[in-house]
């Protein structure tokens, strides 16, 4: 008798549920840069990727407006068919120069960009070397790509070495984030851009994280380490993080960008990002690149936030970047401390397994620029609170 996979699902998915490990999408009513409307209820929000604070900024409303009004919403098609606009076009270009490669490659989303490079660059028999801590997204394009995934303990461009050593010739990828989304921390590329030269390997980087708030004018975490095109050749980065709008896109030679337009099933049969879109998204690229004000004002309150915690003895992971991981370990523990902040008007993520390994669930508190003195305060004294609680201090 075969098994019923809508009863399978169903009994994986009351597992999870017991173990305090269960997800639930929470419907947004209203946002306005980190205040947020549930219900009747007003949030301060630390759990968006919005860093620049660029989301709801006028100039790129504006320029989504515009281009709404003349075009319409819908780019009607793939780009290869006769979705791709000027202003895609005009984006990419723009892209491009800001990263210093030589073209760059629009996709829908992150998932599907790291999905179309693997696919396109990698098959049956190849070797894929990865970061144990690397995005979901890299791991199953591998796997979809048919190579052969070997991971290494995160940050360890030595144990990266091993691997590649383990199945020596033959073509190889080496693929990393240059900021771990869960972790806030940086991969070491000048060890693995060295690693990737000594053994002919192509080294990819997926700059989600990085890109607007590292690096000079926010080229990313390969432009703050000195490196550039010849040295990372494959450079993934999102749209939606520190550019505040939606989608991604590949940079690199006119060689790759080519080839993945002929070979990323995920770019050659998807329906092009909306017109209107892309020029916000233009617009953003901009404002990322000339006011530098806003690094400065992130930085100076990841350093606010910082200096705070460590004055309650908070255990935050070593991380200088808008991401603040607030270490807890137990899964129902991370989850009682996010329902307590709730509590208190604020709202920030409980990450909990299987997004980060068994034992280290946490919140991931994030940083925006739209942040104000007063509200990284207002966080501090909540958590202040809540580890008297855990403590049984007197308030």
């Amino acid at each position: 008798m075969r098994t019923d996979l809508l009863q399978r699902l169903a009994a994986r998915t009351r597992e999870r549920t017991q173990a305090d490990l269960l997800r639930r999408a929470r419907t947004i009513d209203h946002a306005q840069g980190p205040w947020l409307e549930i219900g009747d209820r007003r949030l301060l929000g630390f759990c968006s990727n919005d860093y620049l604070g660029l989301a709801g900024n006028p100039q790129v409303i504006a320029a989504f407006k515009r281009v709404a009004d003349d075009e319409g919403v819908g780019s009607t098609a793939a780009h290869l068919v006769c979705g791709h606009r000027r202003e895609h076009a005009m984006l990419e270009e723009a892209l491009a120069d800001w990263t210093g490669r030589e073209r760059a490659l629009l996709f829908s989303t992150g998932y599907m960009a790291n999905l179309g490079v693997m696919q396109g660059l990698l098959g049956r028999g190849d070797l894929c070397v990865q970061d144990k801590l690397n995005h979901a997204s890299l791991l199953d394009g591998a796997a979809l790509a048919g190579a052969t995934l070997r991971r290494y303990p995160h940050g360890d461009a030595t144990a990266a070495a091993r691997q590649l050593a383990g199945m020596p010739g033959g073509a190889a990828l080496l693929a990393t984030d240059g900021v771990f989304g869960m972790d806030g921390d940086r991969a070491p590329l000048r060890d693995l851009v060295a690693l990737c030269r000594r053994e002919g390997v192509t080294l990819m980087v997926d700059d989600a994280h990085g890109l607007g708030v590292l690096g000079p004018a926010g080229a990313g975490s390969i432009a703050e380490a000195g490196l550039g095109a010849r040295e990372v050749p494959v450079l993934m980065a999102t749209l939606g993080k520190a550019l505040g709008t939606h989608g991604a896109f590949v940079a690199g030679s006119a060689t790759l960008i080519e080839g993945l337009t002929q070979f990323a099933r995920t770019y050659v049969y998807t329906t092009a990002m909306p017109t209107a879109l892309a020029a916000a998204t233009l617009a953003a690229v901009h404002l990322a690149r000339t006011e530098h004000w806003r690094r400065e004002r992130l930085a100076a309150l990841i350093a606010r936030f910082r200096a705070g915690a460590r004055q309650l003895g908070l255990p935050l992971a070593a991380s200088d970047t808008p991401i603040q991981p607030l270490l807890l370990g137990d899964a129902a523990r991370a989850l009682a401390a996010a329902r307590a902040l709730e509590a208190q008007g604020l709202l920030v993520s409980a990450i909990r397994p299987p997004t980060v390994p068994a034992g280290q669930a946490r919140l991931r508190i994030t940083l925006s620029a739209a942040h104000e003195d007063e509200h990284v305060d207002r966080l501090l004294d909540a958590l202040a609170t809540l580890a008297r609680r855990e403590t049984g201090a007197p308030a």
